[in-house]
């Protein structure tokens, strides 16, 4: 089968790879119909992620065709089509039980790399170094799913796989990030980022139920997608704006409610700390960025929410934790736990109320790969979002096939 692999920092091949194999009773084969290029996979690009391994297949969203089960999946059967989620977790132990689908036990054979770093490993994860797994992802032909009796969501007819591939992460991560802000009717949500995470954050916000949704970034057509189709009423662009100014003003002095995060640990600014930053990240004295973090704490009101979806790998510096003690705010943050939002979000694409496919820009087959991360990474031709493709067209459920 054809993958898209990992060489090097900004060094892809799409390459002829073996076929994925069942390993456990508990395995799926997946015939990959639909694939993204998420804003972490650039992580990964730029090398900022330890323990890749030259060759290892990318990618951790994607969905497709069941082609074969193991002998204890009994919930699914080959032609179903599925969406597989991000975090791989085995649904039976402490974590799963409790819902902390992203924290699972058992899914990752090299957690003591991952407990090395950050003191206890979370869950595997598709395509995402060693230290997560060292599982091959989904920018390929097929992908093996382990704990397909507990992953996969079977999809209904009637509906795309442009609607329904964001259910993989980017979807649920940004309905996580509003939920963790505990919005109340009247509320103020800041969202730093405008890409895809920051999109679905910004849309979730409204659906439940904030006043006003402020995106803030610095590329104007991400700006006009927050507007135009995530919901967004306000927008700064921080390269010609004081973000906290404006934050002030626009709230009465008061900051936002609560703040989500979603750039993570690659930020930018036009400012002096961020040259600072890129230093200390130069010579390993951070690994991190938290330029947006650090705005996200100074800007929220007092006893606010800083909600952070937007991915940090490691170390970060002048991290102000005096803001956080003595203004009473609190911190939230996870990896997405995306089994718990499937179902929940599913009905709500199923009842009309989002239609997620608002942030594709740039549609690629599999073997433009290497071009498609080039393009997200430098944002050329107004690129928000890219979907691959391994076969000629994009999948549709047998319904819509026949009223074709």
């Amino acid at each position: 089968m054809k993958a898209n692999c990992w060489y090097g920092k900004h060094d892809l091949r799409v390459e002829e790879v073996p076929d994925p194999q069942i390993l456990n009773t508990r395995d799926a084969i997946v015939k990959v119909t639909s694939t993204a290029i998420c804003g972490s996979d650039l992580h990964l690009y730029n090398a900022y992620i330890p323990s890749l391994e030259r060759g290892d297949i990318l990618g951790h969203e994607f969905m497709g065709e069941v082609v074969e089960v193991g002998s204890d999946v009994k919930n699914l059967s080959v032609g179903d089509r599925v969406v597989v989620p991000f975090p791989i977790a085995c649904g039976s132990c402490a974590a799963c039980m409790s819902g902390l689908w992203s924290l699972c036990e058992n899914s990752n054979p090299n957690a003591w790399m991952a407990e090395k770093l950050w003191g206890h490993s979370p869950a595997g994860l598709f395509g995402y170094s060693h230290m997560l797994g060292g599982y091959a992802g989904g920018q390929a032909e097929y992908a093996r799913v382990p704990f397909a009796d507990v992953g996969p969501l079977k999809i209904p007819d009637g509906l795309t796989d442009e609607q329904v591939l964001f259910l993989s992460d980017i979807f649920p991560t940004g309905y996580m990030g509003a939920e963790m802000c505990n919005i109340t009717p009247g509320d103020v949500i800041a969202v730093w980022g405008a890409g895809p995470v920051g999109q679905f954050a910004i849309a979730s916000a409204k659906m439940l139920g904030a006043e006003r949704v402020i995106a803030i970034d610095r590329f104007p057509y991400r700006l006009r997608m927050a507007l135009s189709k995530a919901g967004a009423t306000d927008i700064i662009n921080y390269e010609e704006t004081d973000v906290y100014e404006a934050l002030l003003e626009m709230t009465g002095g008061r900051g936002p409610d609560s703040c989500i995060d979603a750039v993570g640990m690659e930020a930018h600014a036009p400012n002096l700390m961020y040259g600072v930053d890129r230093a200390k990240q130069s010579m390993m004295l951070e690994t991190d960025r938290p330029l947006a973090l650090r705005q996200a704490i100074r800007a929220c009101k007092n006893g606010g929410t800083i909600s952070v979806i937007g991915v940090y790998g490691g170390f970060i510096d002048k991290f102000p934790m005096g803001a956080i003690v003595n203004r009473s705010l609190t911190l939230k943050s996870g990896q997405c736990h995306v089994h718990r939002y499937l179902k929940p979000l599913l009905e709500r694409i199923v009842r009309g109320e989002i239609d997620p496919s608002f942030v594709i820009t740039h549609r690629l087959p599999l073997s433009e790969a290497p071009r498609g991360y080039e393009m997200f990474l430098n944002k050329d031709d107004g690129c928000e979002k890219v979907v691959l493709k391994a076969s000629n067209g994009f999948a549709v459920s047998p319904s819509m096939s026949a009223a074709s």
